[in-house]
């Protein structure tokens, strides 16, 4: 009976994906290991400051474990719409040489009759 309820808390944990995490590899590694060094030295250390160095230390920990940094998909989804945004303009900016190029060619078959004011003002 132990063994069902075992069961049933392992598979009420969160499961992580491969969608789920954007640490992967050598930083994955690096924040464990610096994770591990600031909370060396902040147990070492005591007081307020090292309270401080396992707190981070905590969070690089967790990162390095999860394999997931809140702070780096934000950055990323900042970065899509950046892109997107990049793209935007670039459209529009195409849009408005086609416009010109559009005008130039229609005015430049258009044929003028009487005072042109723009290049022969009257007097």
């Amino acid at each position: 009976m132990s063994k069902d309820i075992i069961t049933e808390a392992i598979e009420a944990l969160p499961s992580s994906s491969a969608t789920d995490t954007n640490v992967h590899g050598w930083e994955r590694a690096g924040s464990l290991a610096g994770g591990l060094l600031l909370v060396g030295k902040g147990v070492r250390r005591g007081g307020l400051f090292g309270l401080v160095q396992i707190a981070l230390g905590g969070v690089a920990l967790a990162r390095g474990f999860t394999g997931r940094s809140k702070t780096k998909s934000l950055l990323a989804k900042g970065r899509e719409e950046l892109e997107g945004l990049r793209g935007n303009i670039e459209r529009a900016g195409d849009q408005l040489k086609e416009l010109k190029n559009s005008a130039e060619a229609a005015t430049s078959s258009a044929t003028v009759t009487g005072n042109d004011s723009l290049e022969s003002p009257k007097a």
